[in-house]
């Protein structure tokens, strides 16, 4: 009876432990199907939702968005784990996070060049600005580095180097008008507009404060380097969930999207 009773409780236990096992194996299944992903709160975040659907539809990865309203805060989540990748930025700042903050980060796949532009509700064309006009600039150093470039390139000033994409007002040479410059939050540059004379505005900010790229005095061709991108740690970038995200991004569906939110100041990056 002894050893009955010894055979029956070992069996139970095995059976107990199998149960949890497998229960244990569903659970991390269910967790590598499921991701976060950072985006800007806007537009850009509905797009997203259309990524977000075609990733469920196709490869049944669950996809949760969580949204931002600044750039710093996107990578300094994904590097501590609390996102799979994020969605908001280009090449260069990607670069100047990693340099400057020491992330390891990388990306997994392009998305869309969303131009900046010049917007003036002063002045109706460049040539306008009067001397020491007032110019509003993004304050971060890759996007500030393209309204300068954008100022160089439409005469307005010069550049020491043209092809520095962090370039400053300290890097400018000539400045035959006087200009003077006021570096600001990029989200915040739409309400600054009535108080200067231009302000350079991404399309992602841009856009939402009812501004049409088409409307801009100067405003960023799509032969731009600036294409956005997802971004992941080091080493994901060939994880499947982090392959499945892009694939669905990438699609005719989020790109008919992109183009009806951004009225054609969103162009494809991965064509």
């Amino acid at each position: 009876m002894q050893v009955t009773l010894t055979r029956l409780f070992g069996a139970a236990t095995l059976a107990s432990a199998i149960l949890v096992a497998g229960c244990g194996n569903d659970d991390g299944a269910a967790e590598t199907r499921s991701i976060k992903v950072g985006t800007m709160s806007g537009p850009e975040s509905e797009v997203m939702e259309v990524a977000v659907q075609i990733a469920r539809e196709r490869y049944d990865l669950e996809v949760q968005i969580i949204e931002f309203t600044d750039y710093v805060s996107p990578n300094a989540a994904l590097a501590d784990g609390s996102l799979d990748a994020n969605a908001f930025q280009h090449e260069p700042y990607l670069r100047s996070m990693i340099e400057d903050r020491g992330y390891d980060l990388a990306v997994a796949g392009y998305t869309f060049v969303y131009p900046i532009g010049a917007y003036s509700e002063r002045h109706d064309s460049i040539e306008e600005l009067p001397e020491r006009a007032l110019i509003a600039l993004p304050n971060d150093p890759t996007n500030g580095g393209r309204a300068m470039i954008l100022m160089h390139n439409a005469g307005l000033i010069e550049l020491d180097d043209p092809e520095n994409l962090e370039a400053t007002p300290i890097n400018v040479v000539e400045n035959p008008r006087g200009l003077r410059f006021r570096e600001i939050e990029a989200a915040q540059l739409p309400r600054v507009l009535t108080d200067v004379d231009l302000a350079f505005i991404n399309n992602t900010f841009a856009q939402p404060a009812g501004l049409r790229l088409d409307d801009a005095l100067i405003q960023e061709g799509a032969e731009s380097p600036y294409v956005n991108l997802i971004a992941v740690r080091a080493g994901d970038e060939e994880r499947e969930e982090i392959q499945q995200l892009v694939s669905a991004y990438q699609s005719d569906e989020v790109a008919a999207k992109a183009a009806e939110l951004f009225d054609g100041g969103a162009v494809p990056g991965w064509q």
